[in-house]
């Protein structure tokens, strides 16, 4: 979907969507249909069935309408997924007052970004590296960036601590739909699958030349009640990532150069 969205998005006309420079009127489209109650409708069919049964004639039969009649509000489904993506990070909350300082803000970004991705999981595969230049994707960036404003960061600084804490939410994510979608396929929880191969696993590797890895698997697979677990990988990944930034910030304070920069 990534390849199909750069091959063939025309970046004019996906601007012109972004920031509703131009919408045309209805002409007879169907009462009360706009680029916003299209996106929205296609925005419900991701969210329900998954990208792959995103198309400009499932939104159509959905709203009512003939296919031509939404081609006239959206020119293509590679401009539907920019709006759309522009659309749902609009809906991410931006407190005025977190606590916890530049750690907490971030802590809060870092939660408030999960919970977008499992709210709409098809995010994971309409990013793309390069942003789409909405009103919302320009507006979350600048508030985010105000968590880390002002703590002795320059600014390529500052954008890599976002980007970083940004990557880890969205790498969590994608595992912990891996393993959602890979209980829905074979039909069995995590929990049944450790209740399952947790004894064979202790006992094929402490009886063989794998102690410390029957150890720490068996106590690992018992608190996870799995092979993996998703929430405390994410908690866990999150402090070390912040525990790194406050190095940095720490170093800044002090007048340090960055660790390991070339001056």
């Amino acid at each position: 979907m990534s390849k199909e969205r750069r091959r063939k998005a025309d970046p004019a006309r996906s601007l012109a969507l972004l920031w509703r420079t131009r919408e045309p009127a209805s002409r007879g489209a169907g009462p009360g249909l706009s680029v916003d109650r299209i996106v929205r409708t296609a925005i419900e069919i991701a969210d329900a069935e998954g990208i792959d049964a995103l198309t400009m004639r499932r939104v159509s039969e959905a709203l009512g309408v003939g296919t031509m009649s939404v081609y006239t509000y959206v020119p293509g489904k590679a401009e539907l997924l920019d709006v759309m993506v522009d659309t749902v990070l609009g809906d991410l909350p931006r407190p005025a007052d977190v606590p916890g300082g530049w750690r907490g803000r971030l802590e809060r970004i870092a939660r408030d970004n999960l919970a977008l991705y499992r709210a709409h999981p098809w995010l994971l595969r309409a990013e793309t590296t390069r942003p789409v230049l909405g009103p919302n994707v320009l507006a979350k960036y600048d508030y985010e960036l105000h968590a880390v404003a002002d703590i002795g960061l320059d600014d390529v600084e500052m954008d890599a601590v976002l980007t970083l804490v940004l990557g880890h939410a969205k790498s969590a994510a994608r595992v912990a739909l891996d393993v959602a979608e890979l209980e829905r396929e074979t039909g069995m929880t995590d929990d049944q699958w450790w209740q399952t191969h947790g004894p064979w696993l202790e006992k094929f590797m402490t009886a063989g030349s794998f102690p410390l890895a029957a150890r720490v698997g068996t106590a690992a697979g018992m608190a996870h009640g799995g092979a993996y677990g998703p929430d405390h990988a994410f908690e866990f990944g999150l402090q070390r990532v912040l525990d790194g930034i406050s190095v940095v910030v720490a170093a800044r304070a002090a007048g340090e150069p960055e660790p390991g920069k070339i001056l």
